[in-house]
């Protein structure tokens, strides 16, 4: 019997296909953010050994419709999509692709935070429509401001180098890090949350979204943050109270904000994101590059292909070890 692979989105990288099909399996796509019975149906029909985890969510209905799956493999370095407890009570081992996707993601992050202080898209909307706005316009020069990072893994690290290069301060907060590697960066690392908010000029999410850490970006923050303060987030959706974000940039308590993913992806049609001119968004891109698409994909297929074959994969690339019920 062929042994599948599923890959819950509608492509992977041809290279990272290839590790797949070089040890023996077959790759079976989903169309993009299948849900409900059509999810379950193709897994029953696919009865995969592995999932290579994309778009959408991996939870128990899928595990249950899955008997001989063995491992399940994130095309990334988020894995709120997949419910990571379920898969351990199962003894699945879930795997990440960290760091694979920094540069991309640190690329989106620094080009966010240029199109919202630069007032790119209202400018260019502006010239389309007709209109000439140089009078009384009032740039903002970025170089000498405080970026503040929440988290400084792979892709704040990444993010801290481009800024330095740009002429901006950088500090962060993450109680997880250890100090060395703050020196190491020449970052400055911040021991308080709220102290960050309060001081920087610009704000990058980095963090993973968990129950700690939803709404991070909450009302009482942005209360605490400079009314001519950016928010940028590559991270996670859920990260933000979005509701108290509208509020802010509404009523002119925050300058402008970058967003690459959201609570709801896509996010719904009456959403108070749309009318808002200081927002600059983009669909979750920020990771989808041709270099990045490649690592990540033969980074996820290789963690596949090496645990199905019994061969040890690092103690860090294993998200949901120490609930795992059986030796991961």
């Amino acid at each position: 019997m062929t042994q599948t692979i599923l890959i819950t989105g509608p492509s992977l990288a041809p290279a990272a296909a290839d590790v797949l099909t070089a040890a023996g399996y077959q790759p079976v796509y989903v169309p993009a953010y299948t849900t409900g019975h059509g999810l379950i149906d193709i897994v029953h029909a696919a009865n995969p050994v592995g999932i290579l985890a994309r778009m959408g969510r991996v939870d128990e209905p899928v595990f249950a419709a899955a008997p001989r799956l063995q491992v399940v493999s994130k095309h990334g370095a988020g894995v709120d999509n997949i419910d990571t407890d379920a898969a351990a009570r199962r003894g699945i081992p879930v795997l990440n692709a960290a760091g694979a996707n920094a540069v991309s993601v640190a690329e989106q992050t620094i080009a966010l935070m240029f199109a919202v202080a630069k007032k790119v898209i209202p400018l260019d909307r502006g010239l389309r429509d007709g209109r000439w706005d140089k009078p009384g316009f009032q740039g903002r020069e970025l170089a000498g401001s405080a970026l503040g990072l929440v988290a400084f893994g792979a892709i704040a690290r990444q993010t801290a180098r481009f800024a330095k290069g740009l002429g901006l301060s950088v500090s962060a907060y993450d109680p997880y890090t250890p100090a060395e590697i703050f020196a190491a960066e020449g970052v400055e690392q911040v021991q308080d949350l709220d102290v960050l908010f309060a001081n920087c000029d610009i704000l990058s999410l980095h963090c993973p979204l968990t129950a700690s850490t939803k709404d991070l970006v909450n009302a009482e923050r942005l209360s605490r943050m400079k009314p001519d303060a950016i928010i940028i987030n590559t991270a996670r959706g859920g990260l933000i109270d979005e509701t108290a974000l509208a509020n802010a940039l509404r009523d002119g308590r925050i300058f402008g904000a970058g967003l690459d993913t959201f609570a709801q992806e896509p996010p719904p049609a009456d959403h108070p994101f749309w009318s808002e001119p200081r927002l600059v968004l983009s669909p979750h891109i920020g990771g989808v590059t041709t270099a990045a698409n490649l690592r990540v994909g033969l980074e996820a297929a290789q963690g596949i292909v090496d645990v199905l074959a019994g061969r040890t994969v690092s103690e860090t690339r294993i998200v949901n070890r120490a609930k795992l019920s059986i030796s991961a």
